[in-house]
């Protein structure tokens, strides 16, 4: 499958890890304001070369995750800021704008040096 995004996260914030009790990885690029900083995995600049899609994969460290819905604004803060919130919940229908929610069973465990991967179907 084509690849239209990857990054690596650069580092990670203090509270990151505590969005994912809640099923939800944040990103966020050097723009993060300073009161979420600590709740994100910081990802070096990066564009997408494809429109992002249901049925597309997000892929964190080889782990597949299938994309079931699109938040209206993902792709463009992903583009312009680094920034989308993953939801692990299978949703048919985005619950945020700037969110992508996917399939999954296991959490991931992303950390720094970790890859996030998008390819499409």
């Amino acid at each position: 499958m084509p690849v239209i995004y990857r990054n690596t996260i650069r580092s990670v914030g203090s509270e990151a890890s505590s969005f994912l009790t809640q099923k939800m990885l944040v990103t966020f690029g050097d723009q993060a304001p300073e009161g979420l900083r600590d709740f994100c995995y910081a990802l070096p600049a990066a564009t997408c070369t494809g429109t992002i899609k249901v049925g597309d994969t997000v892929l964190i460290d080889g782990r597949a995750f299938p994309i079931t819905a699109v938040g209206e604004v993902a792709q463009r803060n992903l583009d312009s800021l680094g920034h989308v919130t993953l939801v692990f919940d299978g949703a048919p229908d985005p619950r945020l704008d700037g969110a992508l929610h996917v399939a999954a069973g296991d959490l991931p465990s992303p950390q720094q040096g970790s890859t996030i991967v998008i390819e499409s179907a």
